[in-house]
């Protein structure tokens, strides 16, 4: 039987700091349960002033933009992305994400489990 989850029925995560950004998120499947899957999903909503702070961690992962324009930051190189846009991030390269023109709802995936064991490496210079 597939395990089915629904946002409206997650623990939603605020963050509004100079570093990590400012951001709502939650974890749709962590990889651990009904049993240990190697695959960690979630949704993050960036208001119109948000951004997710350029940082590091050695698992790759995947944006997918469900609604919304933003920029994506991935080393040296900016992307502007739209409804429908996927970014594939590579492990360890610095990234980050702003909301251009509005809000912005993104899916991320790591292909890893738990979300644990994802340990993000905020740089200095934190803004997207």
């Amino acid at each position: 039987m597939p395990h089915v989850t629904a946002v409206a029925d997650q623990r939603w995560e605020t963050w509004d700091d100079p570093v990590r950004g400012r951001l709502d998120w939650c974890l749709l499947d962590d990889g651990r349960s009904p049993s240990p899957e190697s695959v960690t999903t979630g949704v993050m909503t960036l208001g119109e002033d948000g951004w997710l702070g350029r940082h590091r961690h050695a698992a790759p992962e995947v944006y997918y933009v469900l609604e919304g324009d933003a920029v994506v930051a991935v080393d040296d190189d900016e992307v502007r992305v739209g409804t429908g846009s996927l970014v594939r991030l590579p492990g360890d390269a610095e990234h980050g994400i702003r909301a251009v023109d509005g809000s912005v709802r993104v899916l991320f995936v790591f292909p890893t489990a738990p979300f644990d064991h994802v340990a993000y490496r905020f740089s200095a210079d934190a803004v997207a």
